[in-house]
């Protein structure tokens, strides 16, 4: 049977970027981003869902929602931010189950689930990775490299679990806060302990 990995980071923490390098090493890598982009895409129940509990004006003019007014929306209300994951959270479950199944028994599969230390799930796999860095770092790094101003970046932050929540549910643990080449050394011994 296929090793199912947890693998999350709070934002800005270089999660992606470990995602990427874990798919290189020959993980197979399912990306609930993606998936969660793709339950409400122009057309599926899921976007039909969001309309109907949030409104019209979060679409944009070609019918697509609008991700950035959703996020405003979200990430300064628990409230809406909870109404939004009971719409989003079960369809991508959903599709996640799908894919895995495709798996090779001997493939180590690798859920990509940024809000994983809060969904409470982290007991569902049998490793868990969490990409860590520093909280200045990924303030700096959303500054520079997404153009957010620092309270976007502040309240992202607050608005996920803490680096200790993070840290308590891992059993493997990459510091972020080196070169691309460190971290690139860092996620292959991870990945080598993983396929042991």
């Amino acid at each position: 049977m296929s090793k199912r990995v947890g693998l999350t980071g709070g934002v800005a923490s270089g999660k992606s970027t470990v995602s990427a390098i874990l798919a290189e090493l020959g993980a197979v890598v399912i990306d609930a981003d993606a998936l969660a982009r793709e339950v409400v895409a122009r057309g599926t129940p899921g976007l039909d869902a969001v309309v109907a509990e949030f409104g019209p004006d979060l679409l944009t003019p070609a019918g697509d929602l609008d991700r950035p007014a959703m996020g405003r929306l979200v990430f300064g209300d628990e409230g809406a931010r909870k109404r939004l994951e009971a719409i989003i959270h079960p369809l991508v479950i959903e599709r996640m189950a799908a894919l895995e199944v495709t798996a090779d028994e001997d493939d180590v599969v690798v859920h990509d689930i940024p809000l994983l230390a809060e969904g409470g799930r982290a007991d569902t796999f049998d490793a868990v990775v969490v990409v860590d860095a520093p909280r200045d770092l990924q303030v700096e790094r959303m500054l520079s490299e997404r153009g957010w101003t620092r309270e976007d970046a502040e309240s992202r932050i607050a608005a996920q679990a803490t680096r200790e929540q993070r840290r308590a549910i891992a059993t493997h643990v990459i510091d972020n806060n080196g070169s691309l080449e460190d971290l690139r050394a860092r996620v292959e011994a991870v990945f080598d302990e993983l396929r042991g």
